[in-house]
């Protein structure tokens, strides 16, 4: 696949997980629309997994595809509303992501989420 048609079909599937976010939570950005897999550009995948991250400005609630590359994200929040719009998004039916780590941006962060449950 070509690096634009990447782009094509991985912003139609990040802007559904976008409007999936924003009905949660009330805002959602769209982040990775594309994935780099073996030096080829692939569209991130349609499927929708949920986790937490902390960025520098506190934390934030993803949707990433199966191999972990975010899609989309809410803005910065405090811990207890991060994992408030992570549950409602669990409630909803997307499933937590399973693995430790996520790819956001060009970093590699670990999921929080079980360390936020108490």
């Amino acid at each position: 696949m070509q690096y634009f048609q990447a782009v094509q079909e991985g912003k139609i599937r990040s802007g559904k997980s976008q409007m999936k976010l924003f009905e949660i939570a009330g805002f959602g950005m769209l982040t990775l629309t594309t994935k780099k897999i073996d030096g080829k550009f692939f569209p991130v995948g349609d499927e929708d997994f949920t986790a937490v991250i902390q960025s520098e400005d506190g934390f934030v609630t993803v949707i990433v595809d199966k191999d972990g590359f975010t899609k989309a994200q809410s803005k910065s929040v405090g811990k207890k509303d991060a994992l408030e719009i992570f549950k409602k998004l669990r409630d909803s039916g997307t499933p937590e992501y399973p693995k430790p780590r996520i790819q956001i941006w060009t970093e590699d962060r670990p999921t929080i989420q079980h360390e936020l449950e108490e």
